[in-house]
């Protein structure tokens, strides 16, 4: 198991540095310049533009630019926004937020999904499924900021559960309502990934066994159907855990939660580098993490997977 974990962590490293290079040419290479961009409608000085382009270091060439990024990134500094307050800050302020709403939106679509997944998988071709399987595909078929919009109308407009926008971010009672539209879409296709793998596997020879063996159909479910049948289910759940903190920012957009998605999306409009490679290069970290744990974890579901 050490050899492996070892082997996974150095390839993890030129995936990182891949990922992180080409974020920082995508964002380095928009046309425009984001110091001529902080003047606004004011003419800028070609002194202060000068001197600011030598702050941030935009005076010299792009893979220039990228060492001197990762220098500073390996000594703890995310470098320094446009408005001169420090990336790691800005941050520090927003990805909580956005995490308790990532973490929310994930027991909802673990809970809710697997639920609906393992009641559809084993009542194929029942009432329940057929319900399952239309609820799922209407969910997958509506996008998510027309379902934000449609959960606004519902909740807040005409029942007056809740405010049409979050106004305490800090609130968790009030980040339900953008927990449950963000964690949706990834909900339907838990439900829909369980219930194809319960399905194939409950034709399995193992499940036959068991069942000739005399088990109790609760044992064969619980200690032989679901553990094999979680092993791709898992596999979405680990990935998808740092997708919903990356695509947290239409929601949030939406929803007005000042989480990290709501400062990427103000970031990349004014254009502030430094702001978006910075909360990219941890959403790269957190999806690398995030991979390297779900295939460890495929041991502790299949006790046929040893690692060498």
């Amino acid at each position: 198991m050490g050899s492996y974990v070892l082997r996974r962590v150095l390839q993890m490293i030129p995936v990182f540095f891949g990922s992180t290079l080409l974020i920082f040419l995508m964002v380095y290479s928009l046309p425009g310049d984001p110091i001529v961009a902080l003047f606004g409608d004011k003419a800028a000085d070609p002194a202060q533009v000068a001197a600011l382009r030598q702050k941030y270091y935009l005076d010299q060439p792009i893979w220039k630019q990228y060492l001197h990024y990762m220098g500073n990134l390996f000594q703890g500094d995310f470098g320094t926004s446009f408005t001169g307050r420090p990336v790691s800050e800005i941050m520090a302020d927003a990805f909580p937020v956005t995490i308790r709403l990532a973490l929310m939106a994930f027991v909802f679509e673990l809970v809710v999904g697997l639920t609906l997944g393992v009641l559809s998988g084993l009542r194929r071709g029942s009432v329940v499924d057929t319900v399952v399987l239309v609820l799922t595909l209407v969910v997958i078929s509506i996008p998510v900021f027309v379902l934000a919009y449609i959960a606004q109308t519902i909740f807040a407009t005409n029942l007056g559960w809740v405010t049409p926008t979050v106004q305490d971010s800090t609130d968790l009672s009030q980040l339900i309502l953008p927990a449950i539209v963000l964690g949706s879409l990834s909900l339907a296709f838990v439900a829909r990934l369980t219930r194809t793998s319960i399905g194939e596997n409950l034709r399995a020879d193992y499940i036959r066994t068991a069942t000739a063996k005399g088990l109790p159909r609760r044992t064969i479910i619980t200690r032989h159907l679901l553990r094999n049948s979680l092993i791709p289910v898992v596999t979405f759940l680990g990935t998808d855990l740092g997708a919903l903190m990356g695509g947290a920012i239409v929601t949030e957009g939406i929803f007005n939660v000042q989480g990290i998605g709501n400062v990427l999306y103000r970031a990349i409009n004014q254009k502030e580098g430094p702001t978006v490679v910075g909360i990219v290069t941890v959403l790269v970290i957190v999806y690398l993490v995030a991979s390297l744990l779900v295939d460890l974890l495929y041991a502790v579901l299949d006790p046929r997977i040893r690692y060498a």
